[in-house]
């Protein structure tokens, strides 16, 4: 017999009574977007670990849940404030020499069709200020509107277009020369190719 679906008041009632099924409902409809989230905030390397904190974050907050917003901008605002939280540790880190975080952040699916761009746009979002690599995940390439930002980041819808704009503004400053240097490397390589003498067939 089939579990019957709960809507996320349903389901939050459910879990503030204590049943397990409940919450692993909530996790599991949450975990891939939140897993997601963490690991183009803080990389692949700790993106686990955050996740978890995250829905460590989420069972000891449901209790206190009020429905004043929707479950999921709530599940964000703690997945969002939990990636920040630990990338200002690893940026910290990196100040006194462990740059390990600077690894490789997930690039959007459309970039990740040409390897050499997806590597400059992951290099370039690791440089980001953590806020500004959360406002381009959750628009970008979550794909929310201002609004839904705005609720999830605690801020006003213009705070988040404002934040959208710089931070696109930078990732376009960061990825620029290296950009303009791969385009000068295929014109060469193009110019060169024609000047070669056809091979006979």
């Amino acid at each position: 017999m089939a579990t019957p679906v709960l809507d996320d008041r349903e389901l939050v009632a459910a879990c503030q009574r204590g049943e397990r099924r409940a919450m692993e409902a909530i996790y599991h409809q949450y975990k891939r977007r939140v897993f997601g989230l963490c690991h183009r905030i803080v990389g692949p390397g700790e993106a686990e670990e955050v996740a978890q904190d995250v829905f460590v974050r989420v069972f000891r907050g449901l209790g206190n849940f009020r429905g004043d917003s929707q479950l999921g901008t709530w599940v964000y605002r703690l997945a969002v404030n939990a990636a920040l939280t630990h990338a200002g540790k690893q940026r910290r880190r990196a100040e006194i020499g462990d740059d390990d975080h600077l690894a490789q952040v997930a690039a959007p699916a459309a970039m990740q069709r040409d390897p050499r761009l997806s590597d400059r746009v992951e290099a370039a979002m690791a440089r980001l200020p953590a806020g500004y690599r959360a406002i381009l995940v959750l628009h970008d390439v979550e794909g929310l509107s201002h609004e839904e930002c705005a609720a999830i980041l605690d801020c006003r819808v213009g705070t988040s277009k404002s934040q959208l704009h710089k931070a696109r503004g930078k990732m376009r400053e960061l990825l620029g020369p290296a950009l303009a240097a791969e385009r000068d490397l295929g014109r060469h390589a193009g110019v060169a190719a024609a000047d070669r003498p056809a091979e006979a067939e």
